[in-house]
């Protein structure tokens, strides 16, 4: 693990966790932590740093610099035949004011037993949206356009479609490589709103690569019904491209503006590459206004969680 521990943040932030994680091993099963180790796999690699409990105790440590006003917990890959078990367990724990006050869960986009699964986790009181990530190819070049879960899949199409009827929005997981098909998808359900995960991943960070993610974070940013998670900038190894990131973060919004973006730790997996300050700060440096922090931070994230929101981040 490479972790970068340096930061330099503004006094007094106050901020809405838009994405993160929690789990509790002996509660549930998590393939990914609790099986065969594959570190070839994970997109930071080395991640058994991650492979015990993280739970508000940590995540409190992690976060200590700042105030945290609310959070938003995205599904963390809990065995699929539990998703209502997760979504439950989060429901029943009896942590501070504003912990996963919003939270995302996962139903199975494109299988028998979808439309009655969402129907169960949008009966949650604080269930404000889904994640189900579409199946993607491993590298840019290949496709797997058409195939079962894909993007271009019908069934797994008209599942998304469902969220709307159950005013849910969804959570869009997608390598840089898919973020171009991944707005035909958004306009095509403008009634659907959308937050792109992670900043879209710009894994490859030469010229050639770069362009290719601007340019699909380009297109989804011409669908009015998406924004942007400033989240989760490591890369393989866990390197962490400090000059690289930053400038991720200011084309991010130079793409999307300050109106359509909200920053999330993505913890705990953040951590394998830096520390929150660290993360927190890199997004900070590129928003010098008080206001357009504010809304970045927190006013953002409430609005589109439909998180109640305390007087700090309350913005027009």
């Amino acid at each position: 693990m490479n972790r970068v521990t340096t930061a330099a943040l503004p006094t007094g932030l106050a901020i809405v966790d838009a994405h993160h994680h929690l789990w509790q091993l002996g509660r549930g099963r998590y393939p990914w932590l609790q099986d065969e180790y594959r570190p070839q796999s994970f997109f930071l690699g080395d991640y058994q740093a991650l492979r015990s409990d993280y739970l508000e105790a940590q995540y409190a440590h992690d976060t200590s610099a700042v105030t945290v006003l609310a959070t938003v917990h995205v599904e963390a890959e809990r065995d699929r035949r539990e998703a209502v078990d997760e979504t439950a367990w989060l429901h029943r724990q009896a942590w501070r004011p504003g912990m996963a006050a919003a939270v995302v869960a996962y139903a199975p986009f494109g299988t028998p037993g979808c439309a009655e699964l969402l129907a169960r986790q949008a009966g949650f009181g604080r269930v404000r949206g889904i994640r189900c990530k579409p199946l993607t190819a491993s590298a840019p070049g290949e496709s797997v356009a058409g195939w079962p879960g894909s993007m271009q899949d019908q069934a797994w199409l008209d599942d998304l479609a469902r969220l709307e009827r159950h005013g849910l929005s969804w959570d869009l997981r997608v390598p840089f490589w898919h973020l171009r098909e991944a707005a035909q998808v958004a306009a095509a359900l403008p009634g659907v709103p959308i937050a792109l995960n992670h900043a879209g991943l710009p894994l490859d960070r030469s010229e050639e690569g770069l362009a290719s993610w601007r340019a699909g974070m380009e297109a989804l940013a011409a669908c009015a019904n998406v924004s942007v998670k400033l989240s989760e900038f490591g890369l393989a190894g866990g390197r962490w491209d400090a000059q690289g990131n930053r400038r991720i973060v200011r084309e991010v919004l130079a793409i999307f503006g300050h109106e359509r973006a909200m920053f999330g730790s993505n913890l705990p997996v953040s951590g394998l590459s830096a520390d929150f300050g660290t993360i927190l700060g890199t997004v900070c440096e590129a928003l010098p206004d008080p206001v357009a922090r504010q809304r970045v931070l927190a006013g953002n994230a409430a609005r589109f969680y439909r998180i109640c929101a305390p007087k700090p981040f309350e913005l027009a």
